[in-house]
């Protein structure tokens, strides 16, 4: 019918249109920030790294939103935005969710690849931000701390990689060491989608079924751990208990 194949045309126009502009307000934005890290006092280019990518997400997210494709609800993480000191610990569905959390927070410090450093489209803007590069287990846990006992945020997946689906894997210590470290609590954070949207498997250019809806909620928050591997459990637990019972309400 005329109106399914104008409708699917107009999707497919947004969807890899809206992906190229991610692309390009990424490498625009990387471009300028590169000198910027050279130029600035490092409290003052961090400070401006991370709200300009915030910003960035938030509008790219707000364009979407606008053209009809996407529906976010990201408003629980407005409570989080002025706090200081914090492990922010979500799920990790898609590859999206850095997207949606750092959008609406202003002074979190994110752990990138080591690969990413350098590269052209991402590594002006992570160096500006002082975002933490993943060198070595040692070396992250070394800086993480450090970010924290500076008053910034730190946003850690447990899980360690995307999931497939609503599976939660074995979560990984790291953020719990960290938390010891620097005596700083961990917030719990759900992600909610519709879809297996970017999920693990994936691919980036196969257009999902409109409209996603993206869902954030906040859950418990943990007073740092005295001992690691029992913290990481009962956290790993309490996850796949929250999203079990939000799935079996959403039935």
């Amino acid at each position: 019918m005329p109106g399914s194949w104008l409708r699917l045309s107009y999707e497919c126009i947004v969807y890899y249109g809206g992906l190229l502009l991610f692309a390009v307000m990424c490498l625009v934005w990387s471009l300028v920030a590169a000198p910027l890290g050279l130029l600035l006092p490092s409290g003052v280019g961090i400070r401006l790294g991370r709200l300009m990518i915030m910003f960035g997400f938030r509008a790219y997210l707000r364009f979407l939103e606008l053209s009809g494709i996407i529906r976010c609800d990201l408003s629980a993480l407005d409570q989080l935005s002025r706090e200081r000191s914090l492990i922010i610990a979500p799920n990790h569905p898609s590859m999206i969710d850095v997207v949606l959390i750092v959008s609406r927070l202003r002074n979190v410090a994110c752990i990138i690849k080591a690969n990413l450093w350098n590269q052209l489209i991402f590594g002006g803007s992570a160096r500006l931000a002082g975002y933490i590069r993943n060198i070595s287990q040692a070396r992250l846990i070394a800086d993480a701390t450090q970010e924290l006992r500076t008053g910034s945020q730190l946003l850690v997946f447990p899980e360690g990689t995307r999931t497939v689906g609503d599976a939660v894997l074995p979560f990984k210590g790291g953020f719990a060491l960290i938390a010891k470290r620097a005596m700083v609590p961990v917030q719990m954070v759900f992600i909610e989608i519709n879809h297996p949207f970017l999920c693990k498997g994936c691919a980036l250019l196969r257009k999902p079924k409109f409209p996603l809806v993206f869902r954030v909620r906040l859950g418990e928050r943990f007073a740092p751990p005295d001992e690691v591997r029992p913290y990481v459990s009962r956290l790993e637990q309490y996850c796949r208990d929250s999203l079990a019972e939000s799935s079996r309400r959403g039935r």
